[in-house]
């Protein structure tokens, strides 16, 4: 199968490449790297099966082109990073909504599987848990930037959805919940490798906020491969479903655990969202996810425990970091 991966020089889709070759698979990858690298793919550029396009989604042409001669896409393109997302939101809402409806109006004119990956950032400002597929959605204010991310990948399920009812489209959304693991950078606000390459400098880690919301955590590689087993799951199409870890921390226990498995002398220090962000932030206090579909469709679900996951992580940007 040849299967095209938007956004394949990023974290999560260069692990995918990484999986679908390793499955005997071709793949196309396109990025614009933005926030992906080639660091992340020049291992790939020797396999036999592997392309890689630098382009932009928003490129009608040559998106058309790609599309037209694959068999199924994943797409994981996009504008991401709460501080990425603050920082340029014009553009991240142009990329997170008008390059998903290029994918889609491509998809349904070849009658291509489709595959488009969304957030948990689209439940918004829940505190109960888990969070399940069928849950309302609660946002904050449009006058604060923060929330056009979430909105824009709900947009983009609701146009998935629509050329599913519609155009009878082959579609299946499914939502990441905080993704971790080697290649995943520090630079758009990601907080695990942030504090991991803080603390192997002993250099101060600094927690936004208190310190008291909590989130769980996904390995990369049981992502990828419940992305996989989505693939080829008939019963997905249509559907919406969670993908995350279910191993709720706060981030203080977060940021005290690197430290110990980094054995680092770092100050924990915590700094004010406005500091950090600037004005347009206010943060979701509790993101857990509801696993039932997942197992359901695929009999699969992440499972790596977090402590796991760091030391895996943390010995990727051991290698990083001088």
């Amino acid at each position: 199968m040849k299967i095209l991966v938007t956004g394949g020089a990023g974290f999560i889709g260069s692990h995918l490449c990484d999986h679908l070759l390793a499955q005997g698979h071709e793949v196309s990858a396109i990025d614009d790297l933005s926030t992906g690298s080639l660091d992340n793919i020049v291992h790939l550029h020797e396999k036999q099966g592997f392309t890689y396009v630098n382009d932009t989604i928003l490129n009608k042409d040559r998106l058309e082109l790609l599309i037209k001669d694959c068999d199924t896409i994943v797409h994981l393109a996009a504008a991401v990073g709460v501080k990425y997302v603050i920082e340029n939101p014009l553009l991240s809402m142009e990329i997170n909504i008008n390059g998903t409806e290029n994918i889609l109006k491509f998809a349904n004119r070849y009658k291509k599987r489709v595959l488009v990956a969304s957030t948990s950032e689209v439940y918004g400002k829940h505190l109960h848990a888990p969070l399940r597929e069928d849950d309302n959605v609660i946002y904050g204010p449009p006058s604060t930037m923060r929330w056009s991310y979430a909105a824009a990948k709900l947009i983009d399920e609701f146009m998935a959805f629509s050329y599913h009812r519609t155009k009878k489209l082959d579609v299946v959304v499914f939502r990441c919940f905080n993704t971790i693991g080697p290649r995943q950078t520090g630079l758009y606000g990601m907080v695990v490798p942030r504090f991991i390459q803080q603390a192997l400098r002993d250099e101060p880690i600094t927690v936004f906020g208190d310190g008291q919301q909590t989130r769980t955590f996904t390995y990369v590689q049981d992502v990828v491969e419940a992305i996989y087993r989505l693939m080829s799951c008939e019963r997905a199409t249509g559907d919406v479903v969670n993908i995350g870890g279910t191993e709720e921390v706060t981030i203080i226990d977060l940021a005290e655990r690197i430290k110990a498995l980094c054995r680092s002398n770092s100050e924990i220090v915590f700094v004010p969202y406005e500091k950090a962000y600037g004005r347009d932030f206010e943060d979701m206090m509790r993101r857990v996810p509801s696993l039932e579909k997942l197992e359901s469709l695929i009999d699969y679900s992440p499972n790596t425990p977090l402590d796991e996951i760091l030391g895996k992580t943390i010995e990727y940007y051991r290698s990083k970091v001088t």
